[in-house]
């Protein structure tokens, strides 16, 4: 298997992963989405709430902020099973709110959250809890915890994961007439004519949807892709770091094949 990084910043890496299967990629995309831990809010404490929106949707907001999360301060969700979170920090962290309005149409944002822990704190200052008119107040302390995507999308750590089929796109010179009818077509305006020649100006932008090779009537371009090769696409929401998701789902997934090898050999063994 070989890997190369294409792209990455703080929030998106996208990488080429070949020599691979598609079924090994794609298992990676699944548990970067479901299984690859994060913080959030999971309990909420009202101390006082005078503005018109119900606890539970004051509630259900600030679990849907992202919150930066540290992997080696907190212990694995299960491990924390039962935990008491007023007494148990490695399990959870505490974030608080309290504000009243000074004129109306204040907009409380998660930037007005204050975290007990410098390290966990709002991916975003900007995302809006609620909207106060003058005089209203909340008031409250909440519980941040490690979770997986799949016991809620709160404790997902990627907006986009996502993989495809690296394209290889053929052009027969000798059929092309240069219409310019491929060029027109291509919705990602990767063809050009240059010099009297059907160029392609980055092959990894194609889409393999075709638009170019059903328009060329006289069958010079042909759009395929490259066998047991794909470009896999993470962007995090910034709870973690796109390379630490993908490793983080890579780690996982190699403990999940070791598990089930022991449960293949303690059934041979039983046999």
């Amino acid at each position: 298997m070989k890997i190369r990084v294409l792209e990455k910043d703080n929030r998106k890496i996208k990488v080429m992963i070949e020599e691979s299967s598609l079924p090994l990629v794609n298992a990676i995309r699944r548990l970067a989405i479901s299984d690859v831990p994060t913080l959030a809010i999971d309990e909420v404490a009202f101390l006082d709430n005078t503005s018109v929106l119900y606890d539970e949707i004051i509630a259900h907001r600030l679990g849907l902020v992202p919150l930066t999360t540290d992997l080696s301060r907190f212990k694995p969700p299960e491990e924390c099973e039962g935990a008491n979170p007023i007494n148990n920090p490695e399990c959870y962290t505490r974030l608080f709110l309290d504000v009243e309005a000074k004129r109306d149409y204040e907009i409380i944002y998660s930037g007005d959250l204050q975290s007990e822990d410098p390290t966990v704190k709002p991916v975003s200052d900007k995302i809006p809890i609620a909207i106060l008119a003058k005089g209203q107040k909340i008031t409250l302390e909440a519980y941040a915890r490690l979770g997986r995507g799949r016991e809620h999308i709160k404790w997902s750590p990627v907006s986009v994961s996502a993989h495809k089929y690296v394209p290889e796109i053929i052009i027969d010179m000798e059929k092309c007439t240069l219409c310019g009818k491929c060029v027109e077509e291509c919705p990602k305006n990767i063809l050009i004519i240059e010099n009297k020649t059907l160029k392609i100006i980055n092959t990894l932008e194609c889409t393999l949807c075709k638009a170019c090779e059903e328009v060329c009537e006289p069958r010079a371009i042909r759009v395929s892709w490259v066998e047991n090769s794909y470009i896999l696409t993470i962007e995090s929401t910034g709870a973690l770091l796109p390379e630490v998701i993908v490793s983080e789902a890579a780690k996982i997934l190699e403990k999940k094949a070791g598990e089930f090898i022991k449960q293949v050999e303690s059934l041979e063994g039983g046999e």
